[in-house]
């Protein structure tokens, strides 16, 4: 697993208890990766995860405002979407990524990873 899927689930489980998202991922992010700076502050996963418990798809997190980033979270949507109709594809992050942004020839930064640690640790609704 991704360490920035190590960080959405180690966000997910402190927003779980009634942490606001934002200082659950700052937090599990800093927990990850120490002082790098910018590495905690990486828009793309952090925005993923946001959006997904701003639209109250990660359980135990209310719904909420937690983002502005309209693209990350958008890719987040799309991808669960996609892993609902097929599971397999949280096998094959590059192929779930594609699907996710409908085939756009953009690279995936860490935002697959997020959803599909989520999904693999049945957290995702």
């Amino acid at each position: 697993m991704s360490r920035y899927g190590l960080v959405a689930l180690e966000a997910a489980e402190i927003a779980q208890k009634h942490v606001d998202a934002n200082i659950a991922w700052t937090k599990a992010a800093e927990h990850q990766f120490g002082k790098k700076t910018s590495l905690i502050k990486k828009g793309c996963p952090k925005g993923t995860f946001l959006g997904l418990a701003e639209d109250g798809h990660i359980k135990g997190i209310p719904s909420g405002h937690y983002t502005s980033s309209t693209k990350n979270k958008a890719y987040g949507l799309a991808a669960l979407q996609q892993l609902k109709m097929s599971p397999e594809l949280a096998k094959n992050k590059k192929g779930l990524w594609f699907q996710s942004c409908n085939d756009q020839p953009k690279v995936q930064n860490n935002q697959m990873d997020v959803v599909i640690a989520l999904w693999e640790n049945n957290l995702l609704i």
